[in-house]
């Protein structure tokens, strides 16, 4: 029987997975009262691959709390629910709930959770599993789905986890989750749902505890002595340098760092690896965001006398990379709170650097407080320097002559197509220059995956996505082909929830980076260098990504080989985002591309 009439329609045309009504009754299960805490935390989605350790709590979902507020958002692999959450996380600064499908469910999720421990985003992961009375476990698969001590599996890489044997505890886990999720570093969390506690009946549902009374902490702003004395050594600097790390979305708070980095005339570096956190089109923007030191960075961090990290991701190996391997000359600010959540099994952490003043600390309460301290000690800001001559991509009459294209190209494009429209980058491939693009907001671009993996990009698209849709930006994801096929599924959770996107794919048709690992190897042994593509190619036969979207239910375009079609591919594929669609455009970039120098087509614009 077709019940589609039973299932009411979205503006954009999709579906909405709404339950018919269950009759009234007095009747209460145990997952009915943890389904709704979930609810009581403003929890507005829970992104799940289905399996039957948590068939209470999605009963409980769909049946008691109507599917709403959380709603499911079904996804085809755990990874890409993770991944779905940590995109999410990475715009809002709140958390998603995620259910996993006993130890199974969580094994595929571990990529995805380390990304998230890594790149320090909140997310509450909800996991079950089989019955710990094992006179009531089914035969066969209740027991190869349970374990003893399940969080084992990703404890070194979550903030917390628990498993409650009862409902008040179970409650009382879910505030604490929430609470730890969202303290300052944040991170992914996890707590295990066994069968008995969701499929008893029991007599009531307990009343649900006033959450805001178990909120997350407010930052404390640093005080005394130790910020008197960075205060004192920002306000005397005459080469003072800003390393603009881990920072938020917030507005505000951005226009803080601007404030202080004026204040002071501080020089300024942003990093790839973390979000826009300072206007990269600034006079004081002086080098960056790159992943990877630049010589703009190594001839900026050498000369400063003193030098300000904001949660620096690898403080240490930037010191040693600019210095030569020595001790850096310059006074060293730390503004972190890292360290609390270092433990011995990932060496996430990075090296040890050495700081002359350490402000435990998260930056956001920091820089009022050390732009209030230098304003007292030096309330006349020094003058701005000249706007330096900033490189962009290539002039637009450069794909009417080039014969490839090449990543720059594809930012020439890209702009031509958006008009000036806001954006936000969710991510951008590691061939992409720091030239490129410019930031001027926290959401123009969202940082990297966390943990330098791969596959991760799509799901943490649709993620950011979802926080996205009802606001004026454009989410575009530039993903490089090996991140794309490993997740390209997560595309249809997207097209199902009618979650505009737009993906563009570099696509090298290799797995590149390791080929340069791979050259490197060889030039060393003095072995043939032309063999680096070997077990790297991903060609003969090359994989037509763009029918893969297509599968998925999204629009697909390409594959885009002639520079002169870009424009016209991406104008149509940002028309077809504003009107609620998926799109995702294979765009065939040549390999070889070296952001951190001009390119061929660069050096062409240059000399003409």
């Amino acid at each position: 029987m077709d019940n589609a009439s039973a299932r009411p329609i979205t503006a954009a045309g999709n579906e909405i997975d709404r339950p018919v009504p269950s009759a009234p009754s007095a009747r209460v299960w145990g997952s009915d009262a943890i389904a709704a805490m979930l609810r009581e935390l403003d929890i507005p989605y829970v992104a799940l691959n289905p399996g039957s350790s948590y068939r209470g709590l999605h009963d409980s979902l769909v049946n008691y709390l109507g599917n709403t507020r959380p709603r499911m958002l079904l996804c085809l692999h755990e990874e890409s629910a993770v991944a779905l959450a940590h995109g999410w996380a990475k715009v809002t600064g709140r958390p998603l709930a995620v259910i996993v499908h006993a130890n199974v469910g969580l094994m595929h999720a571990t990529m995805a959770l380390f990304n998230a421990w890594c790149d320090r985003v909140p997310i509450i992961v909800l996991g079950a599993t089989g019955a710990v009375d094992a006179v009531r476990r089914r035969p066969w698969i209740e027991w190869i789905h349970t374990a003893r001590d399940q969080g084992a599996l990703i404890r070194n890489y979550t903030k917390w986890d628990d498993q409650p044997s009862s409902i008040g505890a179970a409650q009382e886990a879910l505030l604490r989750a929430n609470m730890i999720a969202q303290t300052p570093p944040c991170g992914p969390v996890y707590i295990n749902l066994n069968l008995e506690l969701q499929e008893d009946e029991i007599a009531a549902a307990p009343p649900l505890p006033q959450t805001t009374r178990f909120a997350p902490p407010v930052a404390l702003e640093p005080a005394g002595p130790a910020l008197r004395e960075a205060a004192g050594l920002l306000a005397r600097a005459e080469r003072p340098v800003i390393l603009a790390g881990r920072c938020s979305r917030d507005p505000e708070a951005w226009q803080r760092r601007i404030d202080l980095a004026e204040a002071v005339g501080a020089k300024v570096m942003t990093d790839r690896k973390a979000g826009a956190a300072f206007p990269t089109d600034h006079p004081l923007h002086a080098a960056g965001p790159a992943t990877s030191l630049s010589p703009a960075g190594i001839e900026l961090v050498a000369a400063a006398d003193v030098i300000l990290s904001l949660d620096w991701i690898d403080l240490a190996g930037t010191l040693k990379g600019a210095c030569h391997g020595k001790a850096p000359a310059s006074k060293v600010i730390q503004v972190s709170i890292d360290q609390y959540v270092h433990n011995g099994w990932s060496m996430d952490y990075q090296g040890l650097p050495p700081a002359d003043v350490y402000l435990m600390a998260d930056p956001e309460a920091a820089v009022p407080a050390l732009l209030a301290g230098v304003k007292r000690l030096r309330p006349n800001a020094p003058p701005l320097p000249a706007p330096r001559d900033r490189r962009g991509p290539p002039p637009l009459s450069a794909l009417e002559t080039a014969s490839i294209i090449e990543v720059p190209l594809l930012a020439t494009a890209l702009k031509e197509a958006l008009g000036g429209a806001p954006v936000s980058m969710i991510r951008l491939p590691l061939s992409w220059g720091e030239h490129l693009w410019d930031f001027r907001h926290p959401l123009d671009f969202l940082g990297a995956d966390g943990g330098g993996g791969i596959g991760s990009g799509p799901g943490m698209a649709v993620g950011a996505a979802l926080a996205l849709r009802d606001s004026e930006r454009l989410p575009i994801a530039v993903l490089g082909d090996g991140d794309f096929l490993m997740g390209v599924t997560a595309l249809w959770t997207a097209v199902r929830n009618s979650i505009p996107l737009l993906v563009v794919i570099a696509n090298n048709r290799s797995f590149f980076n390791d080929e340069l690992h791979q050259e490197r190897v060889a030039r060393e042994r003095g072995r043939p260098m032309e063999n680096r593509w070997i077990g790297q190619a991903i060609r003969d036969p090359d994989i037509d990504l763009a029918a893969m979207t297509r599968a998925q239910g999204c629009t697909g375009i390409g594959p885009i080989d002639d520079p002169r079609r870009l424009v016209a591919a991406l104008t149509e594929a940002v028309a077809a985002v504003r009107g609620g669609k998926v799109c995702v455009v294979d765009v065939r970039v040549a390999a070889g591309y070296d952001p951190g120098a001009a390119s061929g087509i660069m050096q062409r614009a240059s000399a003409g």
